[in-house]
């Protein structure tokens, strides 16, 4: 691929990183991934390297109502009252974790359900950004990626990349059973190594 053509092809890619905040990281976190604290190196690496090919980061998070309105049902015990429920906006555990940083040209987006394209602009973001290629990394792989790598796929993107070690979930079990379920829809599940060292 001429260098010309490898630059136009990261011009209409896009890395969503997907939860990267305290609450499902750190230890204390109140929605804690127990392999999220791991792949934060990874995360921070894929982010450069997107910076560096002048891909766009968008930074897909959860923002919530302290009192848990825009909550899914199934989550809204755990606010109101006293409780300070998970990512509420505002507090820390909303924080991206340390290493992570939005900066100039970054785009963030806010979501309140699994999918970074339920009941968001993320789509219309990406068709005006003329996007027709999305790289993700984050958590936890059976929930918010996985829901969003489908929904891209339900959309036709062109390319849709999970970098399996800068993505997490609970277990490694279930998330190679999330990433051998995405394989077969045709999503490319390289190693971060792998990504960078490519052209596609």
């Amino acid at each position: 691929m001429a260098m010309e053509e490898v630059a136009d092809k990261w011009k209409k890619t896009a890395l969503l990183v997907i939860d990267m905040q305290k609450d499902f990281i750190v230890p204390n976190g109140l929605l804690r991934v127990d392999g999220g604290e791991a792949i934060v190196p990874s995360v921070i690496k894929s982010v450069q390297a997107a910076r560096e090919r002048g891909i766009l980061v968008i930074w897909v998070v959860r923002e919530h109502d302290l009192l848990g309105r825009d909550v899914e049902l199934f989550r809204r015990h755990m606010y109101g009252g006293e409780k300070i429920g998970p990512t509420v906006i505002g507090r820390e555990g909303a924080e991206l974790v340390d290493g992570l940083v939005i900066k100039e040209g970054d785009y963030k987006l806010v979501k309140t359900r699994f999918s970074a394209f339920f009941s968001t602009h993320l789509h219309s973001l990406l068709q005006g950004a003329e996007i027709d290629s999305i790289v993700v990394v984050g958590v936890q792989t059976p929930n918010c990626i996985r829901q969003t790598v489908f929904d891209a796929v339900a959309l036709d993107y062109q390319s849709v990349t999970v970098i399996v070690d800068a993505t997490a979930a609970a277990t490694p079990a279930v998330h190679e059973a999330n990433i051998f379920d995405m394989k077969n829809i045709g999503v490319k599940t390289p190693t971060l190594q792998e990504w960078c060292r490519s052209n596609a």
